[in-house]
């Protein structure tokens, strides 16, 4: 179902719909994020091809993204199109409501547990979440990685609080983000050699988070390439910033010079 606290969406917003009827000149789709409510497609809003039949690109029953052209708050009117949704934003937009259902369902056992409604779960802690997170998957995510630490700023019952904590801990995965960087490393004096494993080494020692895998491969004299793998884009990116910068600095200390670049387009192997 997934619940969305207005009750209508505002004009140029992404909605999930669902085709309920198809006409030779036109659609009407169901809004899924929005109790159900009716929407309509005029045929030339459909594609931006010439269409001979309507049926040949929409059928009832189809899942879809479709643009809110306008809104009659008075009479329930919305008018919708399809051809006005890119291809990225229609697969940003239906892998967001997979992780809205997901969320859904959790906030729907939750609220079993406490024996209250899924309504009940919403009102009293799913809004809150998702004003203050984002998405309330991603609410969900945060429980599940730092757990009471996540909730610390956010004013939701006690009861509440420990059924999501326990909840995202059981059934919420943390995605991983991998990035690499690379960094040259160069030193022409004797220990020019050991001063390179030196740094690398402080390099290294500079991550200590259990929730991040850190490594660094050679990839040919004065390279090497810096991996992070971390539940958070921000978090892998300061790692391995840190690491670099660490790297750098000591081999200065050895009379040695280095410098990072985030990408290498022709990597050696």
């Amino acid at each position: 179902m997934v619940i969305k606290k207005e009750p209508f969406p505002e004009e140029n917003d992404l909605v999930v719909c669902t085709i309920t009827k198809v006409y030779p000149y036109g659609a009407f789709a169901r809004l899924d994020e929005y109790g159900g409510k009716d929407g309509y497609i005029h045929i030339s809003e459909v594609a931006s091809t010439w269409i001979k039949n309507i049926r040949d690109f929409v059928k009832e029953g189809q899942k879809t993204v479709a643009k809110v052209m306008g809104i009659d708050r008075r009479k329930g009117h919305i008018d919708l199109s399809l051809r006005r949704v890119s291809e990225s934003a229609k697969k940003n937009k239906l892998q967001e409501w997979k992780r809205a259902q997901k969320a859904e369902k959790l906030l729907e056992m939750a609220a079993n547990n406490l024996e209250k409604t899924l309504e009940d779960a919403y009102k009293e802690v799913g809004f809150i979440l998702e004003e203050h997170f984002g998405e309330i998957y991603g609410a969900l995510e945060e429980i599940s990685l730092l757990g009471e630490e996540a909730l610390k700023d956010i004013e939701i019952p006690e009861d509440w609080a420990r059924e999501l904590i326990k909840i995202s801990g059981e059934n919420v995965t943390i995605p991983n983000v991998e990035i690499t960087g690379y960094v040259d490393l160069r030193c022409f004096e004797t220990d020019g050699v050991e001063a390179i494993k030196d740094a690398l080494i402080q390099a290294r020692e500079e991550e200590t988070n259990d929730d991040v895998k850190f490594d660094i491969i050679y990839v040919g004299s004065p390279r090497y390439r810096i991996k992070v793998v971390a539940p958070e884009y921000k978090i892998a990116e300061d790692v391995l910033r840190k690491a670099a910068n660490k790297a750098i600095e000591v081999i200065k200390t050895y009379g040695g010079d280095g410098q990072f670049y985030r990408e290498i387009k022709d990597e050696r192997n």
